[in-house]
């Protein structure tokens, strides 16, 4: 080491060294300057997070879904919702569109035959569970409608073809969907024709529509609350939109790449998170503040693939994950409030490519291992939904209450007609110590599916009419009628009249032909009287009476057809009865 002059100066700092150095505590280091004042040195090491060594697990073979024909529609859709009793995903069909729903533990190989949802005329391009009923999930099309489906909790038993709700408003095909986080019924929908409707769907009508957007939107999200919404746009622009007004309060230019871009609010920070594509076609994502969007807070580049990134953000931890339409890989990052407000954690690596990735609500998650995330990825070259655990790895099994805080319960905090008339509250909380993976069932009244109550009410009385046995009575007539009363006589002589009229007493002469006359108590069957040989001797008379028989047998099914259709009118005639009268 060379002699120090007199007239440099030399300084001692303090270094940070990291706890996983081989050498803890501080450090001495050599800062030499020329006819300066001391400079400081600060060696900062790896970010302290309890979510740094986050990774992710995939399920086992068995516990995945195989054997599924998944859409190969090329549009910028998830194509597979989750909740704690369903996954949903859309398949492949050959006209029409289709979409299958099946049970969380239904796992292993797919029947070929498997019920589906096969209500739409046209693909469908997007799935939402209610997050408030997990029986109901809403679906748009191609066919420029948005319906809504009750699913029963053991599943499809049949092909589902009836919806609760059809709602008819866009012009063109019908993009995205999303639920209002905190308001019940409230559905948004955005189409190709750059326009946003917002839905009241316990009424099944439109309550407001978004005109704001000039060119196709790319992506819905909506704050906590769900005060605000925000949007992408074809056109390169973020928008902050006041739902209710349709007022755009705030706008500036986004990603300037030519692919779609996708966009998420950062819990309570007042921040927007967006990925897409640079000019020169690299993906990135960035940090705006959602009052002024003229200039990002950060923006950095992930890499040069042509994937679409999707951005899933969890407001109980913290975290955004990255994954590209694709790719193999999921990318999770810590949101934090100072610059640069993202930081990188990690990526879970699979050599599978995905189609779309499904993720389950917070309340659907294993908290025994330490389960924070949980994805259903759809594999692009083979018919499998696979799930994969995000886990944090600790050596307790204590419930880690750092880990879960009190997360979005399956409860509406406000009704249609408050959040309407400007009314904003939080969403209700639920602890995730006490059971919150339970999922929730409401049971639908004539309120919640008013066209469809009549047609299960006609199903189910033709199901109990076609079900129930006929006993046929075959003694005399003179007996049957000697030990009724006078009420039963008077109903049974009405039914004579129309049988005599309806039958030609066809069947009574065969009664006094083969059977005993009128006053005897038993009566012999048929083929008694011909085992015995007293009654016909010649094959000529047997086939007279297998012909009457079987006319007698046609004029019995005729009647019960017309029997069929006066029950089927009654039904009709109750039903449009019932509608007045909830209508009044």
């Amino acid at each position: 080491m060379p002699p120090v002059k007199d007239d440099l100066i030399f300084n001692c700092v303090e270094v940070n060294i990291p706890e996983k150095s081989p050498g803890k505590g501080t450090a001495l280091v050599d800062v030499r300057a020329c006819n300066k004042p001391a400079a400081k040195v600060w060696f900062r090491g790896v970010r302290s997070s309890k979510f740094r060594h986050v990774y992710g697990v995939p399920f086992k073979r068995e516990r995945c879904y195989d054997n599924i024909k998944i859409t190969r529609n090329a549009h910028d859709s998830n194509f597979c919702a989750v909740n704690p009793k369903f996954v949903a995903i859309v398949t492949e069909v050959a006209g029409g569109g289709a979409f299958l729903v099946l049970p969380l533990d239904h796992t292993g190989r797919l029947d070929f035959n498997a019920s589906r949802v096969t209500g739409h005329k046209g693909p469908v391009l997007d799935i939402k569970w209610n997050p408030f009923n997990d029986n109901v999930i809403a679906s748009c099309s191609d066919d420029c409608t948005v319906k809504l489906w009750h699913i029963p909790d053991g599943g499809l038993s049949m092909h589902l073809t009836d919806w609760l709700v059809e709602l008819h408003g866009h012009k063109r095909r019908v993009a995205y969907i999303e639920w209002h986080p905190t308001a019940e019924n409230i559905l948004f929908s955005a189409g190709f024709d750059y326009l946003i409707f917002v839905w009241d769907v316990g009424k099944g009508e439109a309550v407001k529509v978004i005109d704001c957007h000039s060119n196709v939107i790319y992506c819905m999200s909506f704050n906590r609350d769900g005060s605000l919404l925000a949007t992408t746009c074809k056109d390169k622009k973020l928008r902050v939109i006041e739902p209710r007004r349709g007022i755009v309060l705030s706008e500036g230019p986004c990603h300037l790449g030519t692919k779609a871009s996708k966009c998420t609010f950062l819990g309570a920070q007042c921040k927007v998170l967006t990925t897409g594509f640079s000019r020169h076609s690299d993906r990135q994502y960035a940090v705006w503040d959602q009052h002024d969007v003229s200039e990002p807070l950060a923006c950095e580049t992930i890499d040069s693939s042509s994937g679409v990134v999707f951005p899933y953000y969890d407001y109980d931890t913290n975290m955004v994950y990255l994954a590209g339409k694709g790719d193999g890989n999921i990318r999770y990052y810590e949101v934090v409030d100072e610059a640069p407000y993202v930081h990188f954690l990690n990526q879970f690596l699979s050599g599978n490519p995905q189609r779309g990735l499904g993720f389950m609500p917070k309340r659907g998650v294993n908290t025994s291992i330490c389960e924070v995330f949980r994805f259903y990825k759809l594999h692009t070259s083979r018919g499998l939904c696979e799930p994969i655990s995000m886990i944090v790895p600790r050596k307790s099994d204590c419930f880690q209450e750092d880990l879960y805080p009190d997360t979005a319960a399956p409860q509406p905090a406000l009704s249609a007609r408050d959040w309407l008339s400007g009314v904003n509250a939080p969403p209700l909380l639920i602890s995730m110590k006490t059971g919150v993976t339970i999922s929730t069932h409401k049971p639908r009244n004539n309120k919640d599916a008013p066209a469809l109550q009549p047609q299960d009410a006609n199903n189910r009385k033709k199901f109990a009419f076609l079900s129930r046995e006929t006993t046929p009575d075959y003694r005399p007539l003179a007996t049957w009628q000697g030990n009724q009363d006078d009420t039963q006589q008077v109903q049974v002589t009405e039914k004579c009249q129309k049988q005599n009229s309806n039958q030609n007493t066809k069947f009574h002469q065969l009664q006094k032909m083969f059977g005993k006359q009128a006053g005897d108590v038993e009566v012999v069957p048929l083929y008694k009287q011909i085992n015995q040989g007293d009654v016909f001797n010649t094959e000529h008379e047997l086939r007279l009476a297998f012909n009457r028989q079987g006319e007698e047998l046609r004029i019995v099914k005729r009647q019960l057809q017309n029997s069929q259709q006066r029950v089927r009118e009654l039904e009709q005639h109750v039903a449009s009865l019932q509608s007045r009268l909830n209508t009044t």
